[in-house]
């Protein structure tokens, strides 16, 4: 006999293949996953190359054999274990300025503490009488030249709002008025939004006890490395996200995309020689640290999406089904990486009830 799961898998597929046919002029339903714990499958890191000893009979000059460097200690501690072992204090949420005041929430411009920067923000409060739950939302790649506050978390924060969620919209470092700094692997910007998160207990209005997070594109990889960290936040919302295993990202993701502040040269040298040692590698992964996800994860993705490949999503959501996480999936026909139309309101509707349930 099939289990229940298997033939509600089988029937969600069966109605996306109807409604494609008959060129229905709304997105089809996606394949949603709801996975129950299964068996855990442990990847193990290649071991590091080991020089072949010199035969020192032969009096001739040998080459010396070019050795990985020992790891920078500011890259060891861009690892998930090394990001695991410090802390996310946060500090004083601090508004500066009422942006505006509409029919359902106050919008204004805030800053808090991280790592001894100070990061700019925005911040939506609902009208009502609270506490609050709060969703800390993590935009996705904009040049910092381009980027504005609220940039690309603007019209979820709006609906997040309207429906009774406090939303913290991080600048992150080197972005907007947050000041700069060591992004390494960006997770200098995860810093900042579990900072974020750990933030809300300082306003009266907000249940620190009950925090969600978003995160879109590289945003979504500064979620997925918060899943593996965070023992704090309650329930996740990943929408096209990049890659959670640093293989297949560029170079330039090692600095974070531009920060100014990596300019020791050791670092440098450690950084270049990085993509030698294959544990290293595998221990800036979040993906190989899912069996720490302690919260239920959502993820979107448009199925013509060509800023990140689908098949990100799917590995994430495969491995944490093979680490028994519960997650939810959705592909999204006919949408690519910024969701439009319909497929953009079923999404929000779909964000909107998966946070109502496990934060309120």
């Amino acid at each position: 006999m099939q289990s229940p799961v298997r033939l509600s898998l089988f029937a969600s597929l069966a109605l996306v293949l109807v409604l494609a046919a008959c060129g229905a002029p709304t997105p089809a339903p996606p394949v949603i996953i709801s996975l129950l714990p299964s068996t855990t499958l442990t990847a193990t890191a290649t071991s590091t190359w080991t020089p072949t000893p010199t035969n020192t009979s032969t009096p001739t000059n040998t080459p010396t054999p070019t050795l990985t460097p020992t790891p920078h200690p500011n890259l060891i501690a861009a690892t998930i274990e090394g990001l695991r072992s410090r802390t996310y204090p946060g500090g004083q949420i601090r508004i500066t300025h009422t942006i505006t005041v509409t029919d359902a929430y106050t919008r204004t411009y805030i800053t808090f503490p991280s790592d001894g920067l100070t990061i700019s923000g925005l911040m939506h409060v609902p009208f009502g009488k609270g506490p609050f739950p709060v969703v800390i939302l993590n935009h996705g790649y904009i040049p910092p030249s381009q980027y504005v506050t609220g940039s690309d978390t603007y019209r979820p924060a709006d609906i997040l709002a309207r429906n009774g969620f406090i939303t913290i919209s991080p600048d992150f470092r080197g972005y907007a008025r947050s000041d700069d700094g060591l992004n390494l692997f960006r997770t200098g910007y995860m810093v900042d939004a579990l900072n974020a998160a750990a933030s809300a207990k300082s306003l009266p209005y907000a249940d620190a006890k009950r925090i969600g997070m978003w995160g879109h594109s590289m945003g979504g990889g500064v979620t997925a490395r918060a899943m593996t960290v965070s023992s704090v936040i309650k329930a996740y919302v990943l929408y096209a996200p990049v890659s959670a295993d640093v293989r297949v990202r560029r170079f330039n993701f090692a600095f974070g995309g531009g920060s100014t502040t990596n300019n020791d040269p050791n670092l440098f040298e450690s950084l270049f020689y990085w993509g030698r040692d294959p544990q290293l590698v595998y221990d800036l992964s979040p993906i190989n640290f899912f069996k720490y996800v302690n919260a239920p994860v959502q993820i979107h993705i448009g199925q013509i999406d060509t800023t990140v490949d689908p098949d990100w999503s799917r590995a994430i959501r495969d491995e944490l089904h093979n680490q028994g996480k519960y997650v939810e999936y959705y592909e999204y026909p006919r949408q690519a990486h910024a969701f439009i139309g319909s497929g953009w309101t079923l999404f929000n509707q779909r964000v909107v009830q998966f946070f109502k349930k496990y934060l309120k």
